[in-house]
């Protein structure tokens, strides 16, 4: 106890009272006549009618009232007339003005708005929040909505006609269908971020796994018997349990099939435990749930409202199945104070942090959500503080578990790509279609880095104060000038050929990109954007690359409904510093280790600043999906999360400048140089899937593979942009692993360029960090995109063994007759060679070869101004700079 000080634990208290909190389960709220006329007792009970009436007595009302008197400001001894009649007048006066103190601190909400009733939409709720809130479907609402229209086509049987059962049997096909279709659709909605089932109110938790025709038959059964005799009068609702358990199970098919085809699983929620007079307490133990939790392993399951009384049952079930997650919302308020301390600490017996999520069970009342928060703050508070107290925590555990908790845990389970504002603070979402300015500051950011690559990959950045950064933003056009010179200098500003500094072209901050700075190092309260070039009306240059990329991107969806996925590899070599004046200024930070290893030197040098920067990468919202050593000096590799090809290299930028950032603050260079030392190299593989939401697999099989063949076929000119030096052709050699030398590919192999790792995914192998990934993706798919509209055959076979394994006549009859360029000269002369076509496929006006023509300009004047360098001076300098 003596490490633990009264400021430590002050840090907790400040961080746990005002983290900005996504409220991943809540409701609508009710229309203004309705916020008057409901009776207000429920919003801290689950009693109804006359039960509720009892309600007054008990504990959490009490409390209840002592916390709405401070947020009606009314005197501390009014009783529950006068609050109410407080209550009143507010919602007379001033609405929003309550909704709005009430939903304070409140990032985003996911709106389960599937209740019935006199409900203010979903986006309503987004002027009360940080960031638009987004959609939770409720699986049996749908269900009722369509056995609704399905009555009024008359289509359902009634009367006699139920015993026909071949009518029955249609109907039911007819209903399934279409509650599949409604489904698959919600889960390709960007506004819907889940789903959410009721079941246990309906039929139980117990839900039947098994063959789908024992699933479909018992479903068709409990249709006929027990749904169809009386569905009017019970105004649609699906009860029955063979229903139920049906609709269950083709919603989490769906998500498991979503998941298979984008990489994405949407979770599904279930309430469990805590409920009104309708449900069977029993049949709420989430323990029932094991064989569904068994039975789709990969469909993201969340046991909502603590599952109390059940919390202990649920946490174990979130800790032994990956696939599950404890949602801690509802006891706050309806529970006393003991009682919600009681849910923390059974939550914190052995479940992970990061599998547990916040959430208000906001409904009806906007008080729902100002209790809820109010109090889980202060439950949350009191539990970490006495195991911080007692050390079973560190403080720096207890802030990461309350961040996780409130915020990270829903961001990176629902795939909101939010990132977390400085206390107080809003911000944006990073993967943001929306083309709004509203650049809704970020806390307490002071300077916004407006940054772009230049052909040869370097950083160019322009730092803005926010106030300008907003105004320019808001009320001013979206974007600054810099001189067209900028695009034809080489990266010590020497001009090019193509360096014109007559005329001006425009930065464009692209506000989906908008990033906070990590606040580690000496620079603080800053964020970065990354921006691309335009007209001054806005219209995207055609000598931009990151422009060219999402026109692309964007013409493979509109012809071909064909979206793309990109998780880059980021390897990194981690150098020690010499002395200044030293022969070799660089050494690795260790040496002992190999892929995938763990060694002592590792221990003590390397894997505290690896997890550091993890930790660091997801707090500034970019998750990585695994990190481990490589098998050079030096080198680690951090892997990101697939994401659209625009977004994917956004990402990849901003995570390769915090790595860097992070290193230089503990006294390294990171470099992505491919050959920092001799022996292993050091590359930037890139993971494309090609992804459709229409198209049938044979269909989508054909696309591929003419996507393919042209990238073959133009591969030897392709390498001068995605290996873009000279150094970059010493890391590529046959039998090490680096992706070969011949124009092939092949299955899981990695001794080809392009390696076929399952059906529509690829990994990109001839690709090194010196590279402009915005240029080198747009190349390659806009080589694939010619390929596809001129459905190009795929001549070459999938190669199996390693090619240098193979006989002359072996490689011929694969079609592998080509080798790839053994350097930067040859890379350059085929795409000199090959620039008409090359530039034609990636498009950019004036001969559509602008972009292309423009960077072998750029990069001839590099490579003169690097040849007038020493050896050792070269390395250097690409070191300091890639």
């Amino acid at each position: 106890m003596a490490h633990t000080t009264t400021e430590s634990l002050d840090e907790l208290r400040k961080i746990v009272r005002t983290c900005p909190i996504i409220d991943n389960h809540a409701h609508n709220l009710l229309k203004p006549q309705g916020l008057k006329a409901e009776d207000f007792l429920s919003a801290t009970s689950e009693a109804e009618d006359e039960a509720l009436e009892d309600h007054v007595k008990a504990l959490p009302h009490f409390r209840a009232q002592r916390q709405l008197r401070t947020l009606y400001d009314v005197p501390h001894d009014a009783d529950w007339s006068a609050i109410l009649k407080r209550r009143r007048e507010l919602l007379e006066t001033d609405p929003n003005g309550l909704i709005a103190r009430c939903l304070e601190g409140t990032h985003t909400i996911l709106v389960d708005d599937g209740l019935y009733g006199d409900f203010e939409d979903y986006s309503w709720h987004d002027q009360f929040v940080t960031t638009p809130c987004k959609r939770i479907v409720r699986i049996e609402a749908v269900a009722a909505e369509i056995l609704e229209s399905l009555h009024q086509q008359g289509k359902l049987p009634a009367g006699v006609d139920i015993a026909d059962e071949e009518a029955c049997s249609l109907a039911w096909l007819d209903f399934i269908a279409a509650f599949e279709e409604s489904i698959a659709a919600s889960l390709e909605d960007s506004e819907v971020v889940g789903l959410k089932s009721v079941i246990c109110y309906r039929s139980g938790l117990d839900i039947i796994v098994g063959r789908d025709a024992d699933v479909s038959e018992a479903g068709l059964r409990s249709f006929r018997r027990h749904f169809l005799p009386s569905y009017v009068q019970d105004k649609f609702r699906v009860e029955s349990k063979g229903m139920c358990d049906a609709l269950v199970i083709s919603a989490c098919k769906l998500v498991d099939a979503a998941r298979k085809a984008t990489g994405i699983a949407k979770p599904i929620q279930f309430h469990t435990g805590l409920g009104d007079n309708d449900i069977s307490l029993l049949e709420s133990d989430p323990a029932c749930m094991q064989p569904l939790m068994k039975h789709f392993p990969s469909v993201p399951i969340v046991l909502l409202h603590s599952s109390y009384p059940f919390t202990r049952e649920a946490g174990y079930l979130a800790t032994v199945h990956k696939n599950v997650y404890l949602d801690i919302g509802l006891v706050f308020p309806m529970v006393s104070r003991d009682g919600q301390e009681k849910v923390v600490r059974q939550a914190l017996e052995i479940t992970p942090t990061s599998k547990i999520l916040w959430s208000t069970d906001g409904h009806h009342h906007p008080e729902t959500y100002y209790l809820a928060n109010l109090q889980g703050r202060v439950a949350l508070e009191k539990v970490l503080c006495e195991y911080v107290t007692r050390e079973d925590l560190t403080v720096a555990q207890a802030v990461q578990a309350v961040k996780d908790v409130l915020f990270f845990n829903s961001n990176l389970l629902y795939n909101l790509d939010l990132v977390l504002p400085a206390t107080g603070g809003r911000s944006v979402s990073i993967h943001s279609k929306s083309n709004s300015r509203d650049t809704a500051r970020q806390g307490s950011v002071q300077y916004v880095f407006v940054q772009w690559l230049d052909y040869n990959a370097q950083m160019r950045t322009r730092w803005l104060p926010i106030v300008e950064f907003d105004k320019m933003m808001t009320s001013g056009p979206g974007r600054f000038a810099i001189s067209n010179g900028n695009l034809g200098t080489t990266p010590n500003d020497h001009m090019s050929s193509i360096c014109d500094p007559v005329g001006s072209i425009y930065v464009e901050p692209d506000l989906s990109s908008f990033r906070l700075l990590q606040p580690t190092g000496p620079v603080k309260n800053a964020a970065t954007v990354m921006a691309r070039f335009t007209d001054e009306q806005g219209v995207g240059l055609a000598a931009c690359p990151r422009y060219t990329l999402q026109r692309i991107v964007h013409s493979f969806e509109q012809e071909y409904d064909i979206n793309f996925l990109v998780g880059f590899e980021i390897e990194i070599t981690f150098c020690r510093r010499g002395p200044k004046g030293s022969d070799d200024p660089f050494s690795p930070l260790d040496a002992n280790h190999a892929w995938g290893t763990f060694s002592d030197e590792q221990y003590m040098t390397s894997v505290a600043l690896m997890t550091s920067i993890g930790t660091v990468l997801q707090n500034i919202g970019i998750p990585i999906q695994a990190l481990h050593s490589e098998a050079g000096a030096g080198q680690y590799e951090f892997v990101l999360p697939p994401l659209p090809p625009v977004q994917a290299v956004d990402t990849l930028i901003q995570a390769k400048q915090c790595i860097q950032q992070i290193a230089t603050q503990n006294g390294l260079r990171a470099t992505c140089h491919p050959m920092p030392f001799p022996g292993i190299g050091t590359a930037a593989h890139a993971h494309i899937s090609l992804n459709t939401s229409t198209l049938q697999l044979s269909q989508l099989e054909t696309i591929e593979q003419s996507f393919i063949a042209n990238i073959l076929a133009h591969l030897p000119a392709i390498t001068a942009i995605t290996m873009p030096h000279p150094v970059s052709y010493g890391r590529v050699a046959d039998n090490s692993w680096t992706g070969g030398t011949w124009v092939a590919w092949g299955t899981n192999n990695r001794e080809t360029p392009l390696r076929r790792v399952s059906a529509q995914r690829w990994e990109i192998r001839c690709l090194d960090g010196l590279a402009n990934m915005y240029l080198a993706l747009g190349v390659i798919l806009g080589v694939g995109l010619d390929g596809v509209r001129r459905s190009v055959e795929l001549k070459i076979r999938d190669c199996r063994m390693n090619p240098t394994k193979l006989s002359e006549e072996e490689k011929a009859g694969l079609g592998i007759v080509e080798r790839l360029p053994r350097g930067f000269e040859d890379a350059l002369g085929a795409l000199e060679k090959d620039v008409g076509e090359v530039g034609r496929m990636v498009g950019g006006g004036e001969g559509e070869g602008l972009l292309v023509r423009n960077w072998v300009a750029v990069k001839k004047a590099e490579q003169e101004m690097l040849n007038q360098m020493g050896e050792g001076e070269r390395r250097a300098w690409l070191i300091e700079r890639y």
